[in-house]
């Protein structure tokens, strides 16, 4: 392989996308895979996990969706799927069960070490590399974790599979954001109780006026929003709104609505004690606070319908998008006795972290978050893609990708 134009880490959406462009481009290149192709989406989602944007939105670069159920939604199963064509199509060079452990200067380039699957080191010299590796790397639990009696199971959301693979009992959902809510309801409908920690998220309506909101967003300008021009800075670390694409046409989540299924509300947890779940009373806050984020969106949406005389079919009833009344929130509980109420296994839904120690180069700030502009870090010829906000609000979305993707193939082509 040796020297490769560039080595790019990561096999998922990111790696695939950057890997048409750089194929396009007649460049040398290998797409290095811990896994297997979108070994994120098979690892780390749980067996009933749809995706959260509809099928039209979730295309590579070069090859848009055209199949019969475009505002339907992927399972998880087809889009890896739809991952592993893409690569055999655009004949890609995906090295699958390689885990690339550093990156050094060498020359003009960079040394690119990886470990195969039977434990032996290799390397290749690379004149750029692109690290599509995103920051889904690593579970990010709490430390108050280890406040939990040692009897109780706990797993991060990233571990989680389905009802039946969990011990009998009653669930603990800790974090409200899209993961913890669409786990409750997996969890609810298996007839299991659960009792649902929640934090400040907002959350989306999934469809208004006959459309999905992320083809609103999509005419709105919305996920077009660049990370330089937030109103608030803030918004960069939020989490992703409470939505779901389960279903024909997916569906709105709310807290309320889970409370009406049978789901136990609780604010941010606190502490543990004594086997006893302590929470604050921040549940009303949290419930107000998704309401009047779905209620924000709905005002941006007719607002464009009045300045664009855009044609439009009348409102639908949503009952999972009726604001909470006051009740919601006063039946919500701050203590739960994990023995008393039979709980058997706490799920984290706490979100993930990674580490970029293995990249030997300036590319992080005190935090160990990656400094670039736009994708292009500090650093000549390394380049991060498939992240957050890495430019606008759909880079955190596979309908960002192309543009990120072909962004960076453009700073590469530049470059050399």
């Amino acid at each position: 392989m040796n020297p490769l134009d560039v080595a790019v880490i990561g096999g998922g959406q990111a790696g695939l996308s950057i890997g048409y462009y750089l194929r396009a481009a007649g460049r040398k290149f290998v797409i290095f895979e811990r896994g297997k192709v979108g070994e994120t989406w098979r690892s780390q989602r749980w067996d009933s996990f749809a995706v959260n944007t509809p099928n039209w939105a979730n295309g590579l670069p070069g090859d848009a969706y055209e199949g019969d159920e475009p505002d339907g939604f992927y399972h998880r199963d087809q889009l890896v799927d739809y991952f592993e064509h893409y690569a055999g199509k655009f004949a890609l060079p995906v090295m699958e069960g390689v885990t690339v452990t550093a990156v050094d200067a060498e020359g003009d380039g960079f040394r690119v070490t990886y470990e195969e699957a039977d434990g032996s080191a290799e390397a290749v010299t690379a004149a750029n590399v692109v690290v599509a590796s995103g920051i889904m790397q690593a579970p990010k639990i709490p430390g108050i974790r280890e406040r939990f009696p040692e009897w109780l199971e706990q797993l991060h959301a990233s571990d989680y599979r389905s009802p039946d693979k969990l011990p009998p009992g009653a669930v603990v959902v800790i974090g409200s954001g899209q993961s913890g809510c669409q786990i409750s309801e997996d969890l609810i409908r298996a007839g299991r109780d659960v009792y649902l920690s929640t934090s400040k998220v907002g959350r989306l309506r999934r469809r208004y006026r006959n459309r999905d909101v992320v083809a609103w967003g999509e005419d709105m300008g919305f996920w077009d929003v660049a990370v330089e021009n937030l109103p608030d800075p803030a918004i960069e670390f939020a989490a992703q709104p409470q939505v779901s694409g389960v279903g024909r046409y997916g569906s709105t989540l709310s807290l309320q609505s889970m409370a009406r299924d049978g789901v136990r509300l609780m604010g941010r947890l606190s502490d543990v004690e004594d086997g006893v779940l302590k929470t604050d009373n921040s549940l009303a806050e949290h419930v107000a606070f998704a309401d009047e984020r779905s209620a924000e969106f709905t005002r941006m949406i007719e607002s464009f319908i009045d300045a664009n005389d855009v044609s439009v079919e009348p409102i639908e009833d949503d009952p999972n998008d009726e604001p909470a009344g006051p009740e919601v929130a006063e039946a919500g509980l701050t203590e739960l006795d994990l023995v008393e109420d039979g709980v058997g296994s706490v799920i984290w839904c706490t979100g993930f972290t990674a580490d970029f120690a293995w990249i030997h180069q300036p590319i992080t700030d005190d935090s160990g978050r990656p400094v670039h502009n736009r994708g292009v870090s500090p650093v000549p010829g390394i380049y991060f893609l498939g992240f957050p906000w890495l430019h606008s609000r759909k880079s955190g979305i596979i309908h960002g990708i192309d543009e990120d993707a072909h962004f960076i193939a453009d700073a590469i082509a530049a470059r050399n």
